[in-house]
């Protein structure tokens, strides 16, 4: 069962996810980190920060094939809890609300810091404890408000930073490169490539942002084919930035200069450019805090909203505002948790558990890719498809358990107490509310040979799909979601089928249940209505008015008609009176086109229940009537 959904907005095209991804990945782990990396892998950091980038690709084709297949609000969460279930679901949900809000009150505390720094080298001047305090609750506050009005504003913001923090980089790459002296990077790696792997981890959880685009897939507009392109293009951009502003920095800056300025950046662009390129690199750095702050709120309140929806949280949270279309509730529960964490938590422990809930993240998301593809649901279609699955995803989840163990005992001891609070709440809260089956249990089924109770996940994702594409439903799409559908699974003689047709559409149409059989065995008798090999339409017309309907059986083990030799494992039996004649013919056709699709029998096969044929005939592209011809 689930909360009625209320339709966000969506106002997002590909350049608004471009700039989420993008200005969700640069800020401290680009404005500082060289500085605090540089003492254990020298001028090597240069490839610690490009190994990082690869490590976090994986990650980045899994959530682009899960986004593209099921673009809903929340993310990681809502991946996860289709896949696995309510329990890890939840733990995924709260993780995933929890790394983002902590990274985005993270990002605020940077920007201040940065603030101090540039205050105390430009003019000398100290900006005193409860100012800072004071700028920081202040940014959250406009943030706030800005994704209360209108995700567009705050995406709109998000666009000018972006564009003004990646012409920046661009210019400090392009002239700095000019006074790069190949002297400061000898010796390349003074602590081998171990130092050079190690740091690496230091620098992926600076990547992680790029991810949490997905958490607003839902606003976003033909999300199926824009987000994959434009989370890749995103990586690809920054990638290549932070391996090319690192590299200037390492060649520009002497060594003990690099690793004791906490301006690393603005003090390289001071070195080459002056006064001007330290005030421009600062400026750059503040957009990168914002845009890292805008873009975790925006992306961490759709987790509450999600979780909500799906009745894992009280169902106020997922309140929508019926003039702006935003999570109001969400948004402003997220805004507070960040307000309190800025002014009275140990932000700097905090935010490294919050990087281990995030590698456990990306694990789910590739255990998620797998168990979604191997439940074989026919309605789970990504428009992207991860390569080199599933080698790929299993290395990748073994990389991503090795950087858990360097994280420390403290997070990983946290994030098991969080699983504990989250094991207690399902018990207590979200078990008796929730009541969908997860791709895991089709696993389970497809394996132990046991129907699953309903096919809840199978037409959820059905209707995912559906408003993904943007398929506008004609009058056969309105027949097939109310037609009976028969999956017989023994070996039938066709009358015998005939009469179980005929029962269910007297039923339905108000006909005499004898006479409608005896017009199908008749039919079948003039000519042969099979139309392709284990394929049969037998159709009918009857007397009345305004009547039409369809019954899809599968059989099992085949039906033997009297024309042919070969079993007929498909019948689409059509009824409809006179005047319905057009729409007769439109539905043959209909049924034509789904048919012939070049992976029909294999799926009409493989569907798990009815549900699954259902899907086949709502799913399968086709030529659709306009609704008012239909």
């Amino acid at each position: 069962m689930e909360t009625e959904r209320k339709e966000l907005a969506r106002p997002l095209g590909g350049f608004e996810v471009f700039s989420l991804a993008a200005g969700a990945m640069i800020s401290s782990g680009l404005f500082i980190l060289p500085a605090v990396i540089y003492p254990y892998a020298g001028p090597g950091i240069v490839l610690s920060y490009l190994l990082a980038s690869l490590l976090i690709l994986p990650s980045v084709f899994a959530k682009a094939e899960l986004t593209s297949a099921m673009p809903r609000s929340g993310g990681t969460y809502f991946y996860a809890e289709r896949s696995f279930g309510t329990l890890w679901g939840i733990f995924t949900g709260l993780a995933n609300w929890l790394s983002l809000t902590l990274k985005s009150a993270f990002a605020i505390v940077g920007l201040t810091l940065f603030m101090k720094l540039a205050a105390r080298t430009v003019w000398g001047a100290e900006i005193p404890p409860w100012l800072l305090d004071i700028l920081a609750v202040a940014c959250c506050a406009v943030f706030g408000v800005m994704n209360l009005f209108s995700v567009k504003s705050a995406a709109w913001f998000q666009n000018l930073l972006v564009l003004f923090l990646l012409a920046v980089l661009a210019g400090f790459v392009l002239w700095g490169s000019r006074f790069v002296t190949l002297a400061r990077l000898s010796p390349f790696l003074p602590g081998g490539w171990k130092s050079v792997f190690w740091t690496s981890g230091f620098v992926f959880i600076s990547f992680g942002g790029l991810t949490s685009v997905d958490n607003v897939a839902e606003e976003v507009r033909r999300a199926g084919k824009v987000l994959a392109g434009a989370v890749l293009a995103a990586w690809a951009v920054v990638s290549f930035l932070y391996t090319a502003v690192v590299f200037t920095a390492v060649g520009v800056l002497d060594g003990p200069v690099l690793q004791n300025s906490p301006m690393p950046l603005s003090a390289a662009a001071d070195q080459f450019a002056g006064i001007a390129g330290f005030v421009l690199l600062t400026l750059a750095a503040v957009a990168a805090f914002l845009t890292t702050a805008n873009g975790g709120l925006l992306a961490a309140s759709r987790c509450p909203m999600s979780m909500s929806r799906d009745h894992l949280l009280p169902a106020f949270i997922s309140r929508v505002h019926p003039r702006f279309q935003t999570p109001y509730v969400s948004i402003l529960l997220t805004c507070t948790f960040m307000t309190v964490a800025l002014v009275a938590l140990n932000l700097e422990e905090l935010v490294k558990t919050a990087s281990t809930l995030m590698i456990l993240l990306f694990i789910l998301d590739n255990a998620s890719i797998i168990v979604m593809r191997e439940s074989r649901i026919q309605s789970y279609r990504p428009d992207f498809r991860a390569p080199l699955y599933p080698y790929l995803q299993i290395l990748t989840i073994l990389l991503y358990c090795l950087l858990l163990l360097d994280m420390g005992a403290v997070p990983l001891s946290i994030c098991g107490v969080f699983l504990l609070f989250s094991a207690a709440w399902y018990i207590l809260y979200a078990r008796p509310r929730s009541r969908r089956e997860s791709a895991l249990a089709h696993i389970v089924q497809r394996i132990t040979d046991k129907p699953l109770k309903s096919a809840t996940l199978e037409t959820e994702l059905r209707e995912i799909l559906l408003q993904r594409d943007e398929v506008s439903e004609d009058r056969f799409d309105k027949l097939i979601r109310r037609c009976p559908i028969l999956d017989l699974q023994d070996a039938p003689k066709a009358d015998e089928v005939f009469h179980q047709i005929a029962g269910l559409l007297s039923a339905r149409l108000g006909l005499e249940e004898e006479r409608l059989f005896r017009q199908f065995l008749q039919r079948e008798q003039e000519g042969s209505t099979i139309i392709h090999p284990g394929i049969a339409v037998p159709h009918v017309i009857v007397e009345g008015r305004g009547l039409f309907d369809i019954v899809l059986v599968r059989a099992e083990k085949g039906v033997l008609f009297p024309h042919s030799s070969e079993p007929v494992t498909a019948i689409f039996a059509l009824v409809g009176s006179k005047d319905e004649r057009n729409f007769h013919l439109r539905a043959l056709t209909a049924v034509a086109q789904i048919i012939q699709h070049k992976d029909f029998s294999r799926r009409w096969k493989e569907a798990p229940n009815s549900e699954g044929l259902r899907n086949i005939f709502l799913l399968t592209e086709r030529k659709r009537e306009h609704p008012e011809t239909s």
